[in-house]
């Protein structure tokens, strides 16, 4: 598929998606983002504010195998890749695919599940494939993780460690709706949900094109310095303990073609690495304890570093 019917798509996806969370184009700009670089999220915030309604209408919108794990404390690896199953007529053992074998899979509440389980995504969101019993099998293309995490309630729940977090692309926070908004979504719900209403867009082979295509995007060797000096300043100041890994410099890379290829351009500008890092850095930063007793956060080091490394022109 050519690149104008791509962006066409891409289009009609991002108002799907501003059907069902109102508001929120930013926030719904920078998942199929994440789409298109082929990268997984984490949607971290309070309850209520849609969640696991936007990865639902993200699923619909594709036309593609969606699945959703409900993380609780008893939830075991098995329960997320699949099992083999004993087949008393013939004495054999079969293997029953788990709720990983999907194309978007929803992790609802990932800090519930103990760290064993939660490491059973470790493979499947690194390398699209799990496995078990000897063997490897591939997932199928394309995978998308779309997990999700409540950070005010912290009884009965797990930190995710930091192996986990450094496999999302981008860690997003939707926030609340403003008062326009959210009255347009109290009107808009009484007669009828609109996550009933929506319409693929897209489908599995289209978004393969779209991951094909953002590759193509050309990164200079300017940008990719600036890049690399981002990175690497996060590794040397004083106030993180935990920089950001060569994982880390390759995800920025690979979300910035993807903010280019959806802005209609072919190059990725230093203005595209400014706008993603925001996104894509500071989940991965550990901070020392003098800083987080401060009150200082990730973001604002990572928006700090963005304001003194030297621009590209």
């Amino acid at each position: 598929m050519d690149k104008d019917m791509l962006l066409e798509r891409t289009n009609k996806l991002a108002n799907n998606l501003a059907k069902v969370i109102r508001g929120k184009n930013n926030i719904i700009s920078l998942l199929i983002t994440a789409l298109a670089a082929d990268g997984n999220v984490l949607l971290e915030d309070v309850p209520g504010v849609g969640k696991t309604t936007l990865a639902k209408a993200l699923a619909a919108s594709l036309n593609c195998q969606f699945t959703r794990i409900q993380f609780t404390p008893d939830l075991l690896p098995a329960d997320i890749i699949g099992s083999s199953i004993y087949n008393p007529q013939d004495g054999s053992f079969k293997f029953r695919d788990g709720p990983v074998f999907s194309n978007i899979l929803l992790a609802d509440e990932i800090n519930r599940a103990s760290p064993r389980t939660q490491s059973a995504l470790l493979e499947a969101m690194s390398e699209r494939q799990i496995s078990t019993e000897g063997r490897t099998i591939p997932l199928p293309r394309p995978f998308l993780v779309i997990a999700t995490e409540n950070p005010v309630e912290y009884q009965g729940t797990y930190q995710l460690p930091e192996a986990q977090l450094d496999r999302f692309a981008m860690q997003l926070t939707l926030g609340y709706p403003d008062e326009e908004n959210e009255l347009d979504m109290l009107f808009g719900r009484l007669s009828e949900d609109p996550e009933l209403t929506i319409e693929a867009v897209m489908d599995t082979a289209e978004v393969i094109d779209l991951q094909s295509a953002v590759r193509q995007v050309k990164v200079e060797n300017s940008v990719a310095d600036y890049m690399l000096r981002l990175i690497r300043a996060t590794r040397s100041d004083s106030r993180i303990t935990l920089g950001a890994s060569p994982r880390a410099l390759l995800t920025l890379s690979r979300c910035a073609q993807a903010a280019a290829f959806l802005k209609k351009r072919d190059f990725v500008l230093p203005e595209d690495v400014k706008e993603i890092a925001a996104v894509v850095l500071p989940h991965r930063l550990m901070l020392d304890n003098k800083s987080r007793y401060s009150g200082m956060t990730a973001a604002q080091i990572v928006s700090d570093l963005l304001e003194n490394i030297k621009v590209p022109v």
